[in-house]
């Protein structure tokens, strides 16, 4: 018999190793569609050969669903097999606990979980707990880490604001279809105003939280700060629903979280540095964007108001010039002004 090359061998571990895995969830579907289907006990034997595994991984697999699942898995001696215990408090209707997930859309769960503990400590938390637990105890006995993708997880936010102590009433309003009567605050105008309000639709924008709702005091869509909103309580009143396609137009239509139809069209020219990072964004659904020969990349969004489409062109300083329209030019060319007046000792310094 002639030696195997070293580098056959070295080859062979690595098929070895690369070979597909089958999940364990899938390793726990099949154990209890074949015990389900079986009225006699079922070998270990056939167990491994069903589930593509060897006996130590058949015998964690079982040992799995029974701390993890609760499944009344039982061992008979006699006729050596396992079967579903029919006695037991499950009986002949013993499933799998939940809706089944793989690991990956299960670590998403707990992401979109961890993500609502950010935004708003204590929302649903009473709601949610019993789904987390089973996520976790799923996760657990696949051994995914599901008690490790938690503190792995950082939500950095930016510029943003509380979403205030009324986000359960105004939830609540929405998921009822129920009428919300609230205290504002204008900012702008700085003045309180009392509202009777249809929810229509929570918005999260910008790290902020906003509501999208039938104003009966303005007979008109409005959307309303969520942090700006100081009283709020339902009322037993059916809420008023507005078409989806109305929805949108007060949504989309403008720039940002402003309403109104779209009325003009910003053209912005940016310089080569900073024009790989623009192209990758995303900052109006009608955008129109073109490269030029020169590097510098070329924006058109359209607008109705200007003041958030101002404040994104001025975060981009000399990166960025305004093209058209006119007045816009004019007044971000203003704006810098104002500010250069901020720095007066460094204004004409050699």
């Amino acid at each position: 018999m002639g030696c195997q090359h070293p580098h056959q061998t070295d080859r062979h571990r690595r098929n070895l190793t690369h070979r597909p895995r089958v999940d364990r969830f899938d390793r726990i579907y099949a154990l209890h569609k074949l015990l389900s289907s079986q009225r006699t006990p079922v070998s270990r034997q056939r167990i491994e050969q069903e589930l593509e595994c060897s006996r130590a991984t058949a015998k964690r697999i079982i040992e799995n669903m029974r701390e993890y699942l609760n499944a009344p898995i039982e061992y008979d001696r006699s006729r050596n097999g396992y079967y579903y215990d029919r006695d037991s408090a499950y009986g002949v209707m013993y499933e799998l606990p939940g809706v089944w997930f793989n690991a990956s859309e299960l670590h998403a769960l707990l992401s979109v979980q961890q993500l609502l503990e950010e935004v708003q400590p204590g929302f649903l938390e009473q709601q949610l707990a019993p789904l987390k637990q089973q996520i976790q105890a799923l996760l657990k006995a696949q051994h995914s880490g599901g008690d490790q993708i938690t503190p792995r997880i950082r939500i950095l936010r930016a510029a943003s604001r509380p979403p205030g102590e009324f986000f359960q009433s105004v939830a609540s309003a929405l998921a009822q279809r129920r009428r919300l009567a609230v205290t504002y605050f204008n900012r702008g105008e700085e003045q309180l105003s009392e509202r009777e309000l249809s929810p229509q639709r929570l918005l999260h924008y910008r790290d902020n939280w906003y509501l999208e709702a039938w104003c009966h005091l303005r007979h008109g869509l409005r959307t309303f700060a969520l942090d700006s909103i100081r009283k709020a309580y339902l009322l037993d009143i059916p809420a008023e629903e507005v078409p989806e396609q109305q929805l949108q137009a007060h949504s989309s239509d403008a720039y940002g979280i402003f309403s109104g139809s779209n009325k003009q069209t910003a053209t912005l020219l940016f310089q080569s540095g900073r024009a790989r990072w623009v192209a990758a964004e995303r900052w109006h659904p009608e955008q129109q964007s073109r490269w030029l020969d020169d590097g510098r990349y070329e924006l058109k969004i359209p607008f109705s108001h200007t003041p958030e489409l101002i404040m994104d062109i001025l975060k981009y300083g000399p990166d960025v010039e305004v093209l058209a329209p006119m007045a816009l030019r004019e007044e971000v060319a203003q704006r810098l002004r104002q500010a250069a007046e901020n720095y007066p000792i460094c204004l004409g310094s050699e």
